[in-house]
């Protein structure tokens, strides 16, 4: 019985099955589950059955030990780009401290997941080393940057890695900024490779089979359950982080996610270098791949395939019952503010003449609901429309960190960013029903 082996674990009436881990002591085995998680046993309880030699040494952290994937050229798979940013992904644990610190860079990662090995040629590059907190609008610039220049390079795919907590800002960012005919797939991991139940192989993998993918989509993969089984396909203007710290962590608001990538199905296909296509359900068409031409050309009048300039004087409030109107007082002079407002999109009638006060200084003022799902309406109530008689814009379902991302991108590019704000450029606003005349 060696490190790598598949085992059956029989403990009185509870029977575990997975691949054996070194242990840090004599008297535990430690077993990676097929779900992703491990479990430490008692060797004295345990009646341990070997199903199947390892065909590979494996290291504390149950990775392939001695095996770096290698960054190699075959004329017969695609090439995908990995662009490292730091996060979870890209991390590991200081022990001296305990802490989770990014410190790998893209070669890196290829190294720590040697599953990507053969699925595609590699081009690896690193925009920034941060965790996702530090993330800043001038590191999306330089990010859809180096995007654009791996798309002239000739890739056929790109890969962000990112941390988790501000991943979706940033998805959206480059979602607004790029008009490019490839692929642009964000991932990242809950827990780093050195932690059991790391999600960090399985999205990984995941995001190479979607970049290969027939789409020209900018969408966020991770885990669609707790197990290694499904990651979801999300669009990166639709999708929100809404839990701390589960593998399944993030969501599409208001829909299902763009698509499916069935794990071991990507796995069997991608590990030939084939695009897995069958490993992947659409649950609505993407974006197809082009040539690049067309929506940034009419959202910008210049170059179609990157517009990355953001204006920085743009903030996002929460509006919350008993908050002080003086609260507002640092808003004055900036060029937008993005409101989270309750329900159909209110706030308190003590704060409107500030609102008023803002418009009439030239800040663009966007609002948004706090409410997960559904569209702002301001036409209803008579807070609503003494809100627009202000000159509040109506951002329908655009979710708030992303009507701040847009309305930041939309101040540096367009003409007219108010209007640009009420209308669908990436698919972050779902267009309004209307009934039939």
């Amino acid at each position: 019985m060696q490190p790598g082996d598949r085992v059956r674990v029989d403990r009185g009436d509870v029977t575990n099955e997975g691949i054996l881990l070194p242990s840090t002591t004599r008297d535990h085995l430690v077993v990676k589950l097929d779900g992703g998680y491990n479990v430490g046993i008692d060797r004295e309880a345990a009646d341990v059955e070997v199903l199947e030699s390892g065909a590979r040494d494996v290291d504390d952290a149950g990775d392939a030990a001695g095996e770096a994937s290698e960054i190699t050229f075959d004329d017969d798979l695609p090439t995908v780009a990995l662009i490292s940013t730091g996060g979870t992904i890209a991390s590991t644990v200081d022990y001296r401290t305990g802490a989770v610190t990014a410190r790998f860079d893209a070669e890196d990662v290829l190294r720590a997941v040697p599953d990507l090995a053969g699925r595609a040629n590699y081009r690896g590059r690193v925009v920034a080393n941060i965790l996702s907190e530090n993330m800043e609008p001038r590191i999306w610039r330089d990010l859809a940057e180096a995007v654009r220049e791996e798309v002239e390079a000739g890739v056929d795919g790109v890969v962000v890695m990112h941390g988790t907590d501000t991943m979706q800002y940033s998805a959206s960012a480059l979602a607004f900024t790029l008009d490019v005919p490839v692929p642009v797939v964000f991932t990242g991991s809950q827990r780093s490779a050195d932690r059991p139940s790391s999600d960090n192989v399985m999205n990984a993998v995941c995001a190479v089979e979607a970049a290969k993918a027939d789409h020209a989509e900018t969408l966020v993969c991770m885990h669609a359950s707790p197990s290694d089984d499904v990651c979801a396909l999300h669009r990166g203007t639709r999708v929100r982080k809404n839990h701390t710290s589960r593998r399944d962590a993030f969501e599409t608001v208001g829909a299902e996610p763009l698509g499916l990538v069935d794990y071991e199905a990507a796995t069997e296909a991608g590990a030939d270098g084939d695009v897995a296509e069958e490993a992947i359900a659409w649950n609505r068409d993407p974006v197809p791949r082009g040539d690049g031409e067309g929506e940034a050309d009419e959202r910008t009048g210049a170059d179609p395939a990157i517009a990355a300039d953001f204006e920085p004087a743009v903030e996002l409030v929460k509006f919350t019952p008993g908050m002080d109107p003086a609260a507002w007082d640092y808003l004055a002079g900036k060029a937008g503010v993005v409101i989270e407002g309750t329900g159909l999109g209110h706030v308190h009638t003590d704060l409107i003449p500030r609102v008023e006060s803002l418009v009439a200084d030239g800040t663009v003022v966007v609002m948004t609901s706090q409410c997960l799902e559904g569209r702002v309406c301001d036409r209803v109530y008579d807070t609503g429309r003494d809100l627009l008689d202000a000159g509040v814009i109506e951002a329908g379902d655009t979710l708030p960190g992303t009507a701040k991302v847009k309305l930041m991108w939309a101040l540096a590019n367009l003409d007219d960013p108010a209007a640009a704000m009420r209308r669908d450029l990436a698919g972050e606003l779902t267009e309004e029903s209307r009934p039939w005349r």
